[in-house]
């Protein structure tokens, strides 16, 4: 993969900062958290296209940069959105559906996630050092910080129901029926019949069963499946107020303009218990049309017999496709997520299948350096940083020492980037220490950093890496620069 392939344009948001990820900094200043919790739903209704591959590898990706960029542990949580409809049927003019959940349940929900989800999952793991747990949206609604965060919203329906829908001002609450597990998909004739301290009571029609009721309580009652707007208020006022973590969405593109309709909920709801989690908007994928790439589309399309132009290859919609082993498929998608992330103008911006077959299938010359010792680490810095390497005065990296670091070996290829700038170098020695200070003790201080005094640079480094990461230790890499085309 080539980065000469791609020329991004510039953006509002790219021409702000620096670095894609810049857009956690100011809540990661004030927040002193210990760890960042990087969350990433997937609807789990059949095999994944590259869309949704795409978002959950810059998840881990996303979350390997930021350990490293700002000394903080990272995790990835993904979330199996199993009230994703299974099936869908019409009653008496009215649509009616049934989730993933009541179709196959807890154990073949979780045989869905092995057999689609987690051979990714697992493969970026071993990628990026990052670790990551599995939910369902039927644990994450069953908890009682999310039955309780629901309630107190009815409190306040009027102001809310037009911000989660906005064309009838009807909130898609769904309460299944306990017998068959169909609810209406609309809830167009779900009444709330009682709220107060503690609970809710509904009442709702099922086609089959006739009228029912509903009691959620903080602990306990029915299953609730909330319309997408609802769900999001509803999870993002849910987190525990938990200091120690920072909470973080990584969205597809095509999440943000909806957004607006979930901080209008917020904002009507009022403050929350605790923080709202951050967002991260990830490249949206577009087909030919320009429009968001979509396996439903295609699929009506074909059940129509219309033939569309510019359809793209099938490993886009099934990777299990992709002409040649698993872990290449891998290591192609992370290439593509780190040519991404490399600069925020190739960030914040979207992308349509020929681009991304394009990125993802060209291969550099074999003869590079590159190839003949590995695969490169890309590894972000700061343009001064960037600078001190590149011209050769800088020749000791620091970095605390996470599982990923302390994997780094002489004669690994670092290739430090900054924006569009790239510099290639080799490691050729690995020093380790239980302490900055120790580290400066016995490592050249000009070597670090050859514009900074010892304490300076101390002052510098414990600012970005405080106490408990430094517990984990030290490592230095000396290095040289190489010549990515010999």
């Amino acid at each position: 993969m080539t980065a000469d392939l791609l020329r991004s344009p510039n953006t509002v948001l790219a021409n702000a900062v620096d670095d894609a990820l810049d857009v956690l900094r100011p809540r990661i200043r004030e927040a002193a958290a210990e760890r960042i919790v990087f969350t990433v739903g997937t609807q789990i209704n059949g095999r994944p296209h590259i869309g949704t591959h795409l978002v959950q590898s810059l998840a881990f990706l996303i979350a390997e940069h930021a350990r490293d960029e700002f000394g903080i542990d990272a995790t990835v949580d993904f979330t199996a959105l199993d009230n994703a409809p299974a099936k869908t049927i019409s009653h008496d003019g009215r649509k009616c559906q049934l989730t993933y959940h009541h179709q196959l349940a807890d154990h073949g929900i979780r045989a869905l996630v092995t057999k689609h989800y987690a051979p990714l999952l697992d493969a970026m793991t071993r990628h990026t050092g990052i670790e990551y747990a599995v939910s369902t949206y039927t644990e994450q609604q069953a908890g009682p910080e999310f039955r309780a965060e629901f309630i107190r919203t009815l409190e306040h329906l009027d102001e809310i129901r037009y911000w989660l829908s906005p064309a009838s001002g009807t909130a898609h609450i769904r309460l299944p029926c306990s017998v068959c597990g169909w609810a209406e998909k609309y809830a167009d004739r779900t009444r709330l019949l009682e709220l107060d301290d503690s609970g809710a009571l509904f009442e709702a029609v099922c086609f089959d069963h006739g009228r029912y009721e509903a009691d959620i309580t903080p602990l306990g009652g029915g299953y609730i499946d909330l319309a997408t707007l609802y769900r999001n208020v509803v999870k993002e006022r849910s987190y525990p107020s938990d200091v120690a973590a920072l909470h973080v969405m990584v969205k597809g593109g095509d999440w943000a303009p909806g957004c607006q309709l979930v901080d209008g909920a917020h904002a009507a709801i009022g403050e929350a218990a605790g923080p709202l989690p951050l967002r991260i908007f990830t490249p949206q994928i577009l087909g030919s049309d320009g429009g968001k790439l979509s396996k439903s589309l295609l699929r009506e399309a074909a059940d129509a017999g219309l033939v569309m132009e510019g359809s793209p290859s099938g490993w886009l919609l099934d990777p299990s496709d992709w002409p040649g082993t698993h872990a290449d498929y891998v290591n192609a998608l992370s290439g593509l997520g780190e040519l991404m992330l490399s600069n925020p103008r190739h960030f914040y911006r979207s992308y349509t299948t020929t681009a991304l077959e394009a990125l993802m299938t060209t291969r550099q010359p074999a003869t590079s350096q590159s190839q003949a010792h590995g695969r490169p680490r890309n590894i972000q810095i700061y343009k001064q940083y960037f600078d001190l390497i590149a011209s050769g005065e800088k020749t000791v990296e620091v970095r605390v020492a996470y599982d990923s670091m302390k994997r780094i070996k002489v004669g690994d290829l670092l290739n430090f980037t900054c924006r569009d700038e790239n510099c290639l170098t080799r490691v050729t020695r690995v020093g380790r220490y239980r302490t900055f200070k120790e580290m400066f003790g016995t490592e050249d201080v000009k070597a670090v950093n050859p514009r900074a005094t010892e304490a300076e640079q101390l002052r510098a480094i414990q600012a970005i890496f405080p106490a408990h990461k430094e517990a984990l230790g030290v490592i230095t890499f000396e290095i040289e620069r190489v010549n990515p085309d010999e």
